[in-house]
């Protein structure tokens, strides 16, 4: 048996403030000398590295949909030992997943798996007495939840806080371990994925510090820390992700990884290394040259249509990518890789920038287009990463439409099986490309098989 102090912050819906709650609390922990290592449940990049800037360590996704539940519990035993306290945040409401009708997915089948308390986030901006109410009926929705506190956020004052703190005390039976004001100036910059990437933010020590000091005074760190601690033992997890024995470096991949491109789960790139891979980190808008003896690329999701101009001009490189993949280079791409390697990307403006050309095609950015949710797909084709005929489960989020010219989907790269069999991404020899988003801990033999082919790579 294990014993991990761990507490997951869920939200009585989205937008109540659990990511401003969240790194919050893990930074005034951390400023006490702790050790905190940070989760987020659900498919996210955006949230996570806000919780690396707010701890200093890697940020872990805990995806009860699209990994096994023996792989959560590996991957959170993994990077939580040693941890003073494992802090993880939720997604969306507390009950909500993939389903109106079961909790697969959601914040609460996470926290029940993991045995871990839960410190539920109500925005009491517009109600006091109303609160009791809403906690009741979290309280009492699912009795096998340990609902262990809740934080009042966007608060009035000190008499609102009463008000509600008694409401939820009294009627959900509660406790209410702290408060937080209403205050823009604590209030983090989004744009139309979700919150801008820490990629991008050079200003954000004064919010951080405006931030922490607001959790000193209004909750008891102290008391929230009791609860985390109270949770119980867990059986130590087998090991089924990670290979016993890591393989010894066999081939250099490069990895796109600058502010358009920074979209990644750190197991997929842990995973590669243990299975032979030497990860090598680059950047599409500034290198001129792919890494010298580079076997393969890979090339992750982030935002390149905000700097479409910028890729587009750094023409060296897309002429070395170019000549990478007519020689058969491995190239493995995800939702903004796709977009990179299409023959250009149309911005929001309409504005048209050339790319890599090696998938056909346009990207085309769209402001009336979101397409977000799981995704379980099935390989058409051998590929640098699955057989054909294999299945997989991943996630998209993007607002670009890949316009493709007739017959491309000819060379799909998958069937999405839970949509009607619809084609998605492409693949052609070493070259697969998709808008999917794959967590390797999901498919160990993903990250083992592109490691393989790059290594088997000659130029």
């Amino acid at each position: 048996m294990i014993h991990v102090p761990r507490l997951v912050i869920g939200g009585a819906t989205s937008g109540v403030g659990k990511t401003t709650v969240a790194i919050g609390i893990m930074a005034a922990l951390r400023r006490r000398g702790m050790r905190v290592q940070p989760f987020k449940a659900g498919p996210d990049y955006i949230d996570p590295s806000y919780h690396a800037w707010a701890t200093g360590v890697p940020s872990r996704n805990l995806d009860t949909w699209m990994l096994p539940e023996p792989a959560v519990r590996e991957l959170f035993w993994r990077a939580a030992r040693g941890a003073d306290l494992a802090l993880v945040e939720g997604v969306m409401g507390l009950f909500d997943g993939l389903s109106g009708l079961d909790e697969g997915g959601s914040t609460a089948h996470l926290a029940k798996l993991l045995r871990a308390p839960v410190l539920l986030v109500l925005d009491a901006g517009k109600m006091a007495r109303s609160a009791g109410a809403m906690a009741l009926g979290y309280a009492r929705f699912d009795p096998a939840l340990d609902l262990a506190g809740v934080l009042l956020n966007l608060v009035g004052g000190e008499t609102h806080s009463r008000w509600a703190r008694e409401a939820v005390e009294a009627l959900a039976g509660v406790p209410v371990v702290g408060w937080l004001p209403h205050d823009p100036h604590i209030t983090l910059a989004e744009r139309h994925l979700g919150l801008v990437p820490m990629a991008e933010r050079k200003d954000l020590g004064a919010v951080l510090d405006r931030l922490v000091g607001a959790i000193e005074r209004h909750v008891e760190l102290d008391r929230l820390l009791g609860l985390a601690r109270a949770a119980p033992a867990l059986p130590a997890p087998a090991a089924q992700v990670f290979p016993a024995r890591p393989a010894p470096p066999a081939a250099a991949i490069a990895v796109a990884r600058d502010e358009a491109f920074s979209f990644y789960y750190p197991e997929n790139l842990e995973l590669l290394e243990a299975h032979g891979a030497r990860v090598v980190p680059f950047s599409p808008l500034r290198d001129g040259a792919l890494p010298p003896g580079a076997q393969g690329l890979y090339l992750g999701g982030g935002f390149p249509e905000i700097y479409a101009a910028d890729l587009a001009a750094n023409a060296p490189l897309l002429r070395e990518v170019r000549a990478a993949a007519a020689a058969g280079m491995p190239i493995y791409a995800e939702c903004g890789g796709l977009m990179y390697l299409c023959e250009g990307i149309e911005d929001f403006a309409g504005v048209r920038h050339p790319m890599a050309g090696l998938v056909p095609g346009w990207a085309r950015m769209r402001d009336d287009r979101l397409r977000l949710g799981y995704l379980e797909v099935e390989a058409q084709a051998p590929s640098v990463v699955a057989k054909a005929g294999e299945r997989m489960r991943g996630h998209e989020f993007h607002r670009a439409e890949w316009v493709a010219p007739g017959g491309a989907e000819c060379a799909a790269a998958y069937r999405v099986v839970n949509q009607g069999g619809r084609p998605e991404g492409f693949a052609r020899g070493n070259l697969l490309a998709s808008f999917l988003h794959v967590h390797f801990g999901a498919a160990p033999r993903m990250a083992a098989r592109l490691a393989a082919a790059c290594a088997s790579w000659r130029a």
